[in-house]
């Protein structure tokens, strides 16, 4: 018995998620919420296949065809939210972005009080893609702990830890230099799970009170003030990705400036 052949184009949230229209968890709350349309008729769930030659509207607005994905650097200052919007009417992240720049999601998540290199994609495909632990990028870190710590103190992180049942990969930590009362240290973690750094600095007994993120996987902060953004040129994003998306990291990349925040 012959089977099926699967059904052709991509999953409805998929499709709207590439569009720049919302990340494919908003879309498909979007959807459960009777707000997209396909070919003019309101559907109720995310099962369905599109193609191009369906009509996909948002809230009565037809979608624009997908853009091409882009990728940007931007260091975020301390005090912003990183999320679309704050249930406590916090700035968020999306506040502070140059006006010009299209809608755009972020790459993972910095907390309200770090600050440091932010990834931001109009693409919900690559935003997934850069998120996945099986991308095995290094996310490096500057951390400023209050305490005298000597080296061996590190020696759980770099095991790896159990915290509340959740499992830490082993992390790389690099005693930098001790400045009065505080010490700074450099992490690099490949996962980056829910305030990671900071619950790893506790549970050792070094209270983290400054953490700047300097690089993600290839891409790094460098020189980029706080506030500013800058896009990465489409030959390195390509290079970087591999075809396809699925070749190991090359050179560190060096971005294309391209806006900046006064």
């Amino acid at each position: 018995m012959t089977s099926p052949a699967p059904p052709s184009g991509d999953r409805i949230a998929k499709v709207i998620a590439r569009a720049g229209r919302a990340s494919r968890r908003e879309a498909e709350r979007l959807i459960a919420e009777g707000r997209v349309a396909v070919n003019g008729r309101i559907i109720d769930g995310p099962a369905l296949n599109v193609t191009d030659a369906d009509r996909i509207a948002v809230d009565g607005t037809e979608l624009a065809p997908a853009d091409e994905p882009r990728l940007w650097l931007y260091h975020k200052p301390a005090g912003l939210v990183t999320s679309a919007r704050d249930e406590k009417g916090r700035r968020t992240v999306f506040d502070a972005l140059p006006p010009d720049l299209p809608r755009v999601m972020s790459v993972g998540r910095l907390d309200l009080t770090s600050e440091g290199l932010l990834l931001l994609t109009n693409d919900g495909a690559l935003k997934r893609r850069l998120e996945l632990p099986s991308t095995g990028w290094l996310r490096k870190y500057r951390v400023r702990v209050n305490g005298r710590p000597e080296d061996a103190v590190f020696a759980p992180l770099r095991r790896g830890l159990v915290l509340e049942g959740e499992k830490f990969q082993p992390m790389i930590v690099t005693l930098d230099r001790q400045q009065g009362a505080n010490a700074w240290i450099t992490v690099a973690i490949r996962e980056g799970r829910n305030r990671e750094v900071r619950r790893a600095m506790e549970h050792v007994g070094l209270p983290v009170n400054r953490l700047i993120r300097i690089s993600y996987g290839p891409f790094r902060l460098n020189d980029l003030k706080p506030g500013e953004v800058e896009e990465v040129k489409a030959r390195v994003l390509r290079d970087q990705l591999g075809q396809g998306g699925d070749a190991p990291p090359r050179a560190e990349a060096k971005p294309k400036p391209v806006r900046r925040r006064r």
